[in-house]
């Protein structure tokens, strides 16, 4: 479990991070969420002591993270993937990280099987990885020592489609056999794939915390609904009949409802659908509208 409580970091007369509070918990992902420089990995480097907070703390299993014996076989952190000597190999990497840790050889094969780095890549040094292979050589080194808790900041950067989804299942099995994982990104739509809860933070304050049936539960905009009808412009009179506002989309409409009541309206008017979803994006509206002072481009 990691708890933050009442953390602020402040740089001279600039807060990074204002009294920012939130818990994560065991056998559940927890996707930490903000624009660039909202105060993301301002917050992870204090948990993990590499900043002081100014004030407040953070504990991992009930201590601070300098507290923790051997933090390795307790703590798996990847911050930075190009954070180590560029001129060691990867498995080089590897090795002294075991070493650190106490731990056997055969760890190092098992993470980089794990990961999907050949015995080839392995031997190549860092300067010649690809940004996706460093992150899968970091997310081995946090893996390395079997750890309770992961802290990851934008572990999905560089990676390939098909490294995105292998990340996804990964981290997902992880939780489910009851690791705590916090998982930063700016990236809202592959976090909301993965994540049991997310927290918002922009300017370095929580705007916003829950589960995404919770965020969008307390949202205030409209709920809009993707539907394709038989016939389309009979569905288009039914619902604006009843007040709704209904526009072309696709081969379809998009309807300012939610799809109960689009569906609803189709079986009393006798329509045939052939399909019928809520409209996606509903919780990157809310987060653009959540954060929407801290974006460099304005939104719409």
């Amino acid at each position: 479990m990691i708890t933050v409580e009442g953390l602020t970091r402040k740089y001279g007369s600039f807060t990074a991070v204002d009294d920012v509070s939130f818990v994560c918990q065991p056998g559940r992902v927890t996707g930490f969420l903000g624009p660039n420089g909202a105060g993301k990995t301002t917050t992870m480097r204090v948990m993990v002591g590499l900043t002081p907070p100014t004030a407040g703390r953070v504990t991992i299993g009930g201590h601070l993270y300098n507290d923790i014996p051997n933090p390795g076989r307790h703590v798996g952190v990847l911050l930075d993937a190009s954070a180590q000597h560029a001129g060691r190999t990867g498995r080089e990497i590897l090795e002294l990280g075991a070493r650190t840790m106490g731990l056997p050889s055969t760890r190092i094969d098992e993470m980089l099987e794990l990961v999907s780095l050949t015995p080839a890549e392995s031997k190549r040094r860092l300067r010649n990885y690809s940004l996706g292979m460093k992150q899968r050589l970091g997310i081995a080194h946090a893996l390395l020592g079997d750890p309770s808790v992961l802290i990851l900041d934008e572990p999905a950067n560089g990676l390939d489609p098909a490294g995105i989804r292998w990340m996804r299942g990964l981290l997902k099995g992880y939780a489910e056999r009851g690791g705590t994982v916090l998982l930063s990104s700016h990236l809202l739509n592959e976090v909301e794939l993965i994540a049991d809860e997310m927290i918002l933070i922009g300017h370095g304050r929580i705007v916003a915390q829950g589960d995404k049936k919770t965020l969008l539960a307390g949202a205030t905009h409209t709920a809009a609904t993707l539907v394709t009808a038989l016939d389309n412009e009979a569905l288009a009179a039914a619902l604006s009949a009843r007040g709704l506002t209904v526009a072309p989309a696709g081969e379809g409409l998009r309807v300012d409802a939610e799809p109960v009541e689009v569906g609803r309206t189709a079986a009393e008017n006798s329509i045939v659908l052939v399909d019928l979803r809520a409209a996606e994006g509903a919780l990157e509206d809310l987060f653009l509208e959540l954060t929407s002072d801290t974006q460099r481009e304005e939104v719409a």
